[in-house]
């Protein structure tokens, strides 16, 4: 099966039945691997036990805007593709993105406050966040409005590539402007700072969270799929039949 086979929804439902109870513990195991790992690590000579918020907060930064990145490259090809499951991808990554992105504030609220002295401050890395945050609801909010499954996409595919542009904000604000947020420690040109007893558990929670991500979106993407193919079916039930 190539990737083409995939644009057919049935051998797409058919695949994924096959691969996801696969995905779901593989992520399980990862999950509970880096869980242990992470309480195993020892706190840091400066912030102490707080440290360990990073192996939660980092992750879920990360794919706040790696799932928008999904969506942009599913907003192209809704829009110039035309791929049948393009816009389905989408809808099916708003929500887990947004979930991403309020978990990546909140525990960065938490880190934040016995380190910076407040939950929050609004620099140019917490502000562009919490922006991108609002950009998730208000892409879901658009699915909801628009009633015809085509033209919400196409008005949500223009509204997630227009707002591509703040991942590049959130990424590079550090290093743009004097914001409370460290840089980047991990994925640098020196290569990580971060000592092995603290970058092996944060390597392995960030696969965790990203099979998470793999596994739900193609759950929601399942149920997206289905969802409307039982509406399909209540609008062909509600049309006047035909002699």
């Amino acid at each position: 099966m190539n990737l083409l086979d995939l644009a057919n929804p049935t051998r797409f439902l058919a695949l994924t039945a096959k691969i996801l109870p696969w995905l779901a513990a593989a992520t399980a195991l990862l999950l509970a691997l880096g869980l242990y790992q992470s309480a195993m690590a020892p706190d840091d000579y400066q912030q102490g036990a707080t440290v360990k918020i990073m192996f939660i907060h980092v992750p879920n930064a990360w794919l706040s805007m790696f799932v928008w990145g999904v969506m942009s490259v599913a907003a192209l090809g809704t829009l110039v593709w035309r791929h049948p499951l393009a816009d389905v991808a989408a809808k099916a990554a708003a929500p887990l993105g947004a979930a991403f992105t309020f978990l990546a504030l909140v525990t960065g609220s938490l880190w934040g406050r016995p380190m910076w002295g407040t939950y929050w401050e609004w620099d140019a890395r917490l502000t562009s966040v919490l922006i991108l945050f609002l950009m998730y609801l208000g892409i879901m909010a658009l699915w909801r409005a628009v009633e015809d499954p085509s033209r919400a996409a196409r008005a949500a595919a223009i509204l997630t590539l227009v707002g591509a542009i703040n991942i590049p904000i959130i990424k590079f604000s550090v290093e743009w402007w004097n914001t409370l947020h460290q840089g980047a420690s991990v994925f640098r040109a020196g290569g990580p700072t971060l000592d092995r007893v603290f970058l092996i558990p944060l390597l392995v929670m960030a696969v965790a969270f990203s099979l998470l991500f793999l596994t739900l979106h193609l759950a929601a993407m399942r149920n997206e799929i289905m969802r409307r193919r039982v509406r399909t079916l209540q609008l062909m039930q509600a049309s006047p039949r035909t002699k």
